[in-house]
């Protein structure tokens, strides 16, 4: 048997980072930003909290008034003032005066400790009306140090400082962080705008009869959700034959509305795969692409940018050639020392795009994705860390590995809530990249070394989560 060279996963994870264009900054109120990647540091535009704050609901009380309380002899304060959180008031308060105050109202100037409800001497918080009647005044039963239950001004955050960085991607709490600094818009990387396509003409729309031979379509609906969940916007989504000439005129039909394009299927060295035909005209077979323009980046035209612009001045790129094999950016199809998913195309089309091409088993396309095309979608948004994290688990049995080959393998957590994080294979058959039907018990994949050919029960492998 001939010996195939393999591309190592880090190499072609590294060639996708370095190819894939930078999309161009939008700027968004905050209502429609949310899940952008920033582009640009938010900065908060008031201090927060804006002023000194009360941390609790009771009285706003000179601590010096309060050094001679005790139990047996409470100091006894005059309440002058109600301040309910919104409040613009900032009374006086002289020596024995105190101020009722509520979570969150600003306390008065002549003010710098606040003393609980719960702490002032007779509060019954069974009594019907607690609370809701001001009274005269309020005996205290132990003296309160200067500051205490008061929330500085700035003490979260500075007005000018940095709440959330460039390239963070606004989740909803570093969403509600950015409001709370005061901050209306923010400048965002544009979302990439996919085409999703799956090829083989056995296949048919989920819920459509099934002749023999057929099988539902559940790709394009697979990389869609992970598109969606990768920040990406799904443009278009549709399923075509193996004649080169679909897959040909889709790609041109949807140039001009898409950023990326993602292929599944049609990805091997079969004498119908229609993907390699079509992306690699020099192979045997292939079907030229219709020779298109270069892109030419320029800012706010929602065009993409070379990685590293930052959608600067426009900057001409070269038309490509995709016959040139030294061309970086050029589709090819490479065997990836990847299990599953070892066929792997890639490459950026005559018109800018990227464009995946992925095998057509379902957890191979599954696997693909998360190791190639997420990383590269995410680098186009800009995004601080394209790259997934995994975590060390141990495993709760053991299975082969292929040699040479990283391998991913689709687990369920098998360990109880709070006891240290075991694994077992979901499709208890290896990677098994066409068992469709056993995706939905993963919990996420295990990564494996090329170097280990076999895991045992009690090895340490790397985890990555994919669902809460």
């Amino acid at each position: 048997m001939p010996e195939f060279h393999y591309i190592p996963v880090a190499d072609h994870q590294a060639r996708v980072l370095r190819v894939v264009p930078l999309l161009a900054e939008d700027t968004l109120d905050l209502e429609d930003a949310a899940g952008h990647t920033l582009a640009r540091d938010a900065v908060a535009a008031l201090d927060l909290p804006p002023w000194d704050n009360s941390a609790m609901d009771g009285y706003a009380v000179r601590s010096a008034d309060t050094t001679s309380a005790t139990t047996d002899a409470p100091v006894r304060l005059d309440v002058v003032a109600e301040l309910p959180a919104g409040t613009d008031l900032d009374p006086p308060l002289g020596p024995g005066q105190a101020a009722r105050i509520m979570t969150g109202a600003p306390l008065p100037t002549d003010a710098d400790s606040v003393v609980p409800l719960e702490d002032t001497v007779g509060w019954d918080p069974a009594a019907p009306t607690a609370g809701t009647t001001r009274p005269d005044h309020v005996e205290l039963g132990a003296p309160v140090a200067a500051g205490r239950h008061v929330r500085p001004r700035g003490d979260d955050v500075r007005a000018g400082h940095r709440v959330a960085s460039a390239g963070q991607e606004l989740a909803p709490h570093r969403l509600s962080a950015v409001a709370a600094a005061g901050i209306a818009a923010v400048t965002v990387r544009r979302r990439p705008r996919v085409v999703v396509v799956s090829t083989g003409s056995e296949l048919v729309a989920p819920g459509e009869p099934v002749r023999r031979g057929q099988i539902p379509d559940s790709n394009s609906h697979l990389l869609t959700a992970l598109v969606r969940a990768s920040g990406g916007e799904v443009v278009h989504r549709g399923q075509v034959s193996d004649d080169p000439a679909r897959l040909r005129d889709l790609l041109g039909s949807t140039a001009a509305d898409s950023d990326a394009v993602i292929v599944t299927g049609g990805a091997s060295v079969g004498a119908h795969d229609v993907a390699r035909l079509v992306l690699a005209p020099d192979a045997a077979g292939g079907v030229p692409l219709e020779r298109r323009p270069a892109v030419h980046a320029s800012p706010g035209d929602g065009s993409p940018s070379p990685r590293g612009t930052g959608g600067g001045p426009e900057t001409p790129t070269d038309p490509l050639d995709p016959l040139d094999p030294v061309d970086d950016r050029a589709v090819r199809f490479d065997r990836v020392a990847v299990q599953p998913g070892k066929p792997q195309g890639f490459g950026l089309l005559p018109d800018g795009r990227p464009v995946w091409s992925l095998p057509g088993n379902p957890v191979s396309a599954w696997v693909s994705y998360l190791v190639f095309v997420e990383p590269g979608l995410l680098a186009m948004q800009d995004r601080a860390k394209p790259l997934a994290d995994w975590r060390p688990v141990t495993a709760d049995e053991g299975w082969r590995s292929p040699p040479r080959r990283e391998q991913f393998v689709p687990v369920r957590v098998v360990s109880a809530p709070g006891e240290p994080v075991r694994v077992a294979q979901a499709t208890e058959r290896g990677s098994g990249s066409h068992l469709a039907g056993r995706m939905a018990r993963a919990t996420g994949l295990v990564r494996v070394p090329d170097a280990t050919t076999e895991v045992s029960a009690g090895d340490t492998v790397l985890y990555r989560a994919l669902e809460a």
